[in-house]
């Protein structure tokens, strides 16, 4: 009888989170080629929305973050025409402008120090699901990276391109991961640019799925402990890294120009 058949779920988890620190290796990428691959990756998974929503995650100063030039849709964004601004939105690195909705991100990474990266997007199933002014459901085991930690906005502030929505949204997030904005789409909060990438991955597929489920009937809970658990699971490290890494080969091959002239860091960092 093979050696772990009669181990508990508790050591056969403990067994997995060593083996993954052990056997998936660290990004070598910089931030700023993540924050490029996150919008390729995101572009393939139906999130754009012409030039609407943004992709922040800060820079190696404190107060500072990279982001697109506005006018570049995500299809377009290399590492190196992404532009680095400071809480004002000026511009630190590059050229051109930040789209000016950026300003609430200033405000959530202001309230939350433990945030290093916001995704923010339009997707179509999120979009639509936020029309009918109801919060995500979670009920299936993939999407329980969000079970509990998804917040909801009920009323549009509308465009984020004032203080005010940057107060309103920030405090409607709180210490959750994500928020489903009612008549406008979703927000990632997340510790790392892998881990935002993958929750905004999820909230979409989430949302479509719910729809869906609407569709066919009434959505059924499922147990509180037992979502918590998937959730913590899912949300570990190295799976985060593990899923941004899978993603990031099929952006790759799609489009290769997304590392830019900054390419030869890959390189470097691997050295």
């Amino acid at each position: 009888m093979p050696h772990t058949f009669g181990d508990s779920k508790d050591v056969l988890l403990e067994r997995s989170d060593r083996d993954m620190e052990r056997t998936v290796a660290d990004s070598v990428w910089t931030v700023r080629q993540k924050v490029a691959l996150t919008c390729r990756i995101l572009y393939d998974a139906g999130h754009d929305s012409g030039l609407a929503g943004q992709i922040t995650a800060h820079g190696e100063t404190q107060g500072t973050f990279y982001t697109q030039q506005l006018g570049l849709g995500f299809d377009e964004i290399t590492a190196d025409n992404l532009v680095l601004v400071d809480e004002d939105l000026n511009i630190l690195a590059g050229t051109g402008m930040p789209n000016p909705a950026n300003r609430f991100h200033a405000w959530i990474y202001r309230a939350r120090p433990d945030v290093r990266c916001i995704v923010h997007t339009h997707p179509l199933h999120v979009a639509a699901l936020s029309m009918l002014e109801v919060p995500l459901q979670v009920s299936q085991m993939d999407m329980t990276s969000l079970h509990q930690d998804t917040a909801f906005l009920k009323d549009w502030p509308g465009v984020p391109v004032g203080n005010e929505e940057g107060e309103i949204i920030s405090m409607a997030l709180g210490q959750k991961r994500a928020i489903l904005l009612a008549h406008h789409g979703q927000l990632v909060a997340a510790s790392t640019v892998e881990e935002a990438c993958s929750l905004a991955i999820t909230f979409e597929r989430a949302a479509r799925l719910q729809l869906s489920a609407m569709a066919a009937g009434t959505i059924k809970e499922i147990p509180d402990n037992l979502a918590r658990e998937a959730h913590d699971f899912l949300l570990t490290p190295k799976m985060t890294q593990a899923n941004f890494a899978y993603h990031a080969r099929r952006a790759l091959r799609n489009h290769p120009d997304t590392l830019g002239a900054l390419a030869h860091d890959v390189a470097a960092n691997s050295t």
